[in-house]
């Protein structure tokens, strides 16, 4: 489905308006994040300085220390002007900006981080895969299993056959299976 010339105009319109308005209101959230950003720009900038100190133009923590010098300068301006706006009517930071489904796929991700290296990449892959393609597209179990079984495949065989990439072994004797398929191979040895 490709988009038709009164979408697109539609979209350019969203965009200039975006570019042409000022804000008047702030999104539930905004300002937290803003000074999230700043207080983090802050530990940049320290941690940027533990490099070197600053001992001269040409020590190597100065590159660092003035890109996050001005990360803090340019977010305390967006910090400042986004703390000085209104509240906005009518959105909720829970529906509108986080809602539940984001906050389980942030889970699923965390999950996976953990699970790769105990479980492996297979087993870790198809367990998110599979909850992650039902939790997002909705569809019966049988369509779910085929796409991510099917999507794993194809992950497995071009990172780890075509471009040889290690990935973590867990409880499936990967090693075993590859040798076994080599040896159906004529030469594959």
């Amino acid at each position: 489905m490709t988009p038709d010339n009164h979408d697109i105009e539609a979209l350019q319109d969203e965009v200039d308006d975006l570019h042409e308005h000022p804000r008047d209101t702030r999104r539930p959230g905004e300002a937290a994040f803003t000074l999230l950003l700043v207080a983090f720009s802050l530990f940049l900038v320290w941690s940027a300085f533990g490099i070197s100190g600053f001992e001269a133009l040409s020590a190597p923590g100065t590159v660092p220390m003035a890109t996050t010098l001005i990360m803090v300068i340019t977010g305390g301006i967006i910090a400042w002007r986004t703390v000085r706006l209104p509240q906005s009517v009518g959105e909720a930071f829970g529906r509108d900006i986080l809602p539940p489904l984001l906050i389980v796929m942030a889970l699923l991700l965390l999950g996976y981080a953990l699970l790769l290296r105990p479980l492996g990449f297979l087993p870790t892959s198809a367990l998110f895969l599979i909850l992650a393609i039902k939790l997002l597209w909705r569809q019966g179990w049988m369509r779910t299993l085929l796409v991510s079984l099917g999507a794993l495949v194809l992950i497995y065989f071009v990172f780890r056959i075509v471009f040889t990439v290690l990935m973590p072994a867990g409880i499936v004797p990967e090693g075993e299976m590859l040798q076994w398929v080599r040896n159906l191979i004529p030469g594959g040895n």
